[in-house]
């Protein structure tokens, strides 16, 4: 039976499979080996599901239908119990998050040429922060998922973890490492020995001296962003004639929160938000939410975001252009306006970084290489928080967005060879 390590990510996933004593990672979307964990229900054409990039350029082409991304952060949190609508009916989200998992198996059995039993899932160090019996849910849920679409052997490797086993591939002496895995819905760290000779021995658990994780990533960052420098436009922050009480927040934030944008889209909401826009002392900020509403474009934004919040990992400054719409409109982000509105989630990243060192019962000092990894590892400002919890430690990456799927793979071919 053929075995494969499956990294299903908050933004992207990737499948790969041992070829020739070495990881190999599936084409899962073309010729691509990483493809965003996005799904899209074509109301169009009947019955039509589509995948990755090919389900947002759909959606983006004004397709009518149900587009849903950061699939991986229901698992952790209370839309685990819930059912989306989807047309004229209702799945469960797991469902959903089960369409995606079966699809990725198949393409990376198209791939190899035969059927795939066994799997070594990754999983972040935390699901759910400060819940023992949620994070364990979370776990379950995601194994039954991967029991059903046909995987007989469902093994877990921590995220954190199977990254360092990737790069240990490079390294040419021993090293301790603090491993930094900032994904999509995430953070994981592990502190771990990494050598040529130790990724012979069979049984690494002494090698891996601490663990860590906060359910902080990438679309916390996009949230972030986007009601700092967008929702304002539609909005947020006004005031309300009635006894001048402030615009409610509850339709931004759930439009500023890739998991929740479609939570918005109800004829209850359209209805509140005609009725405060009646009452809006700046009815042209609300009228934009409104139509967000009714055309569906929270999406499209959220969309802006999560690329203005890349250009500002290169760049001081990034317009989005907003006038899919209103023609002409743009918010104008920084990276220190950007900075300035996730530095509680940079500060928990020190912490949880430093909290890790400490339970490996180590000084920062010990730590000779941070391995980066994920592709909110790319955030200047994510980049500093870490740092500082081994500031004398020097930086590495390689395969940012790819390096779990290659160490969950090589774990693969050892645990089920």
């Amino acid at each position: 039976m053929a075995a494969c390590g499956l990294d299903f990510g908050t933004s992207n996933s990737a499948v790969g499979v041992m070829r020739a004593g070495a990881p190999t990672l599936a084409p899962v979307e073309r010729d691509a080996t990483l493809i965003p964990s996005a799904i899209f229900f074509d109301f169009e054409q009947h019955g039509r599901i589509l995948f990755g990039r090919h389900a947002i350029e759909t959606y983006i082409g004004q397709h009518e239908g149900r587009l849903m991304r950061a699939l991986k952060t229901i698992l952790g949190s209370p839309l685990i119990d819930e059912a989306t609508a989807v047309g004229r009916r209702r799945i469960p989200l797991t469902e959903v998050v089960e369409i995606f998992i079966r699809e990725l198996k198949g393409r990376a059995e198209t791939f190899l040429g035969e059927e795939i039993a066994q799997v070594v899932h990754g999983r972040p160090v935390r699901f759910v922060d400060g819940d023992d019996a949620a994070d364990a849910k979370a776990q379950s849920v995601l194994e039954a998922i991967a029991k059903r679409v046909g995987f007989k052997d469902v093994s877990f490797e921590f995220e954190p973890i199977a990254a360092a086993y990737h790069y240990e591939e490079t390294v040419a002496r021993e090293e301790l490492v603090l491993v930094a895995d900032i994904g999509g819905g995430t953070s994981d760290f592990s502190v771990i020995r990494v050598g040529p000779a130790l990724k012979l021995k069979p049984d690494r658990r002494d090698d891996i001296l601490s663990y860590k994780g906060a359910r902080i990533g990438g679309t916390d960052f996009d949230t972030l962003l986007s009601l700092e420098a967008v929702m304002p436009l539609l909005g947020l922050g006004t005031q309300l004639r009635d006894k001048d009480l402030p615009m409610p927040k509850a339709s931004y934030f759930e439009l500023a929160t890739w998991s929740m944008i479609n939570f918005v889209y109800t004829y209850k909401t359209e209805r509140q938000t005609r009725e405060l826009l009646a009452q809006s002392l700046e009815p042209q900020r609300v009228s934009r939410l409104l139509k967000t509403i009714r055309k569906h474009l929270g999406h499209r934004i959220a969309f802006a975001v999560e690329d203005a919040k890349i250009a500002l990992s290169e760049d001081e400054r990034h317009r989005m252009m907003l006038d899919f719409l209103e023609g002409g409109l743009f918010a104008d982000a920084t990276r220190g306006g950007f900075e300035k509105a996730i530095h509680e989630k940079t500060r928990r990243l020190t912490d949880v970084a430093g909290k890790c060192v400490t339970d490996a019962g180590i000084k920062p000092d010990a730590i000779q290489t941070i391995f980066y990894t994920g592709g909110s590892s790319l955030v200047p400002a994510v980049r500093k928080a870490i740092a500082a919890a081994a500031p004398h430690a020097r930086p590495a990456t390689g395969s940012d967005f790819l390096s779990v799927a290659l160490g969950l793979t090589r774990e693969a071919g050892r645990r089920f060879s």
